[in-house]
């Protein structure tokens, strides 16, 4: 039976999930897999956390020397996060010639193009599973399951945190500061919650999966982002009534334009698959040429889920001796002849505060046929001396949409609160 090592560069959540699922399964690996796979060392600076965790003394290193240095150790997992130290000692590991299993989104993001160059030197694996949507296995069925495919679209839920903090809203009707407060407290969100609710972490999410999909670079400087911190109330009451759910989706499109690939809050008509994703739940709704549409579904996060994800890298590591790297040129930037086009197409939400005078809805109305813009339907609701009209337009474009908002706002009877994308 094939004897395999690995080393665990952190024990946090992640790690501890890591090691429990190594440790637990040992036995049920070699009898499904037959390959033994076993936890040499552990890389973590708290060594009460390691012996709370069960790891033996001996094996928990202070420094990643001690861990490449160790010809037991074949595989080398990473799930310290952050940047600097995860590439450091990524590299180094690649470097001597270790097979690397990483979680690290932003790094991998950021530096897959350096860490494959590393590897391929060395002829070590470089596999990121787990770097994106927990345990949902996207990665692994973009490589191996629908690789017959031309991916024409991909539409994600892939941020837990932003979704819970949307369900929360839509679910009790209370305001976003309150939703996110709830998140903190379960632990569902950090206490500085930036690269969640303001769409880092999908951005960098989506610059992977994009890549993989559509089989070449998309850097995440293309991808287009909106947040969800100026969700309201209003505006998620606004969409029930129309007939939505409001999610924030990570979005990747292959068209004759180019790439599209963008992050942002979007309605979603409530009989569409996404919409029914709640709480921290992930999904990933996939459309190929010749499967058609595809959705995977599950826990995006956590020490299980996530552990899963990695195990499964580990795995198919130790039980594959043929190394793949990208289907595409992995370079830092995208190819020249790539475009991702800012124009894109899209139907839109809109809230319009008017004042309730005669001739101001003509007015808007004029605008909107001089964009090319129509609508779809439309609520007005009186405030006095004020009223509210919300519309959803037909698929339009991106520019024509600003434009116009432009327009509207220089009117002096009428302002734009508040404008998403809509997907029917």
């Amino acid at each position: 039976m094939k004897k395999v090592g690995v080393a665990i560069l952190g024990l946090g959540v992640v790690g501890g999930g890591t090691y429990e699922i190594l440790t637990k399964n040992r036995e049920f690996y070699q009898k499904t897999q037959n390959v033994d796979i076993s936890v040499e060392c552990v890389l973590e600076l708290n060594r009460e956390r390691a012996l709370k965790l069960g790891v033996p003394e001996e094996k928990i290193m202070s420094n990643i020397a001690e861990v490449i240095c160790n010809p037991d150790v074949n595989i080398v997992v990473e799930v310290i996060g952050g940047i600097d130290a995860a590439r450091e000692f990524v590299l180094a590991a690649l470097n001597a010639g270790k097979t690397v299993v990483t979680s690290n989104k932003e790094l991998f993001c950021k530096y897959s193009h350096e860490l494959e160059r590393a590897a391929k030197r060395q002829n070590a694996g470089l596999y990121f599973e787990a770097s994106c949507v927990g345990g949902v296995p996207i990665i692994r069925t973009l490589l191996d399951g629908l690789q017959a495919n031309h991916i024409t679209s991909m539409m994600g839920i892939i941020n837990g945190t932003t979704n819970f903090i949307l369900t929360k809203m839509s679910n009790e009707g209370i305001s976003y500061e309150e939703a996110l407060k709830e998140a903190q407290a379960l632990g569902y969100a950090e206490s500085n919650p930036v690269a969640d609710v303001e769409g880092f972490d999908a951005a960098y999410k989506l610059s992977i999966l994009s890549s993989l999909a559509f089989h070449t670079k998309v850097p995440f400087s293309k991808v287009f982002r909106e947040g969800i911190t100026g969700v309201t109330r209003e505006m998620i009451a606004d969409g029930k009534e129309l007939g939505y759910c409001l999610k924030l989706l990570a979005i990747g499109k292959q068209t004759d334009a180019g790439i599209e690939v963008r992050v942002h809050p979007t309605f979603v008509r409530t009989g569409h698959p996404l919409a029914a994703v709640n709480d921290s739940f992930n999904a990933v709704y996939l459309t190929g040429d010749a499967v058609g549409e595809v959705m995977l579904y599950g826990r995006g996060a956590g020490a299980l889920p996530t552990g899963s994800a990695i195990v499964s890298d580990v795995i198919y590591a130790a039980t594959h001796s043929e190394i793949r790297y990208s289907t595409f040129k992995n370079t830092a930037n995208a190819e020249k002849d790539v475009r991702f086009p800012s124009d894109f197409s899209s139907a839109y939400y809109l809230r319009i505060k008017v004042s309730d005078k005669t001739g101001v809805l003509a007015k808007i109305a004029a605008l909107f046929a001089k964009y090319n813009i129509s609508i779809v339907e439309m609520l007005q609701k009186g405030e006095g001396e004020t009223a509210s009209v919300t519309l959803i337009t037909h698929e339009t474009r991106e520019l024509a949409i600003r434009n116009a908002v432009s327009k509207i706002n220089a009117l002096e009877v009428a302002s734009v609160e508040s404008v998403l994308r809509v997907v029917s």
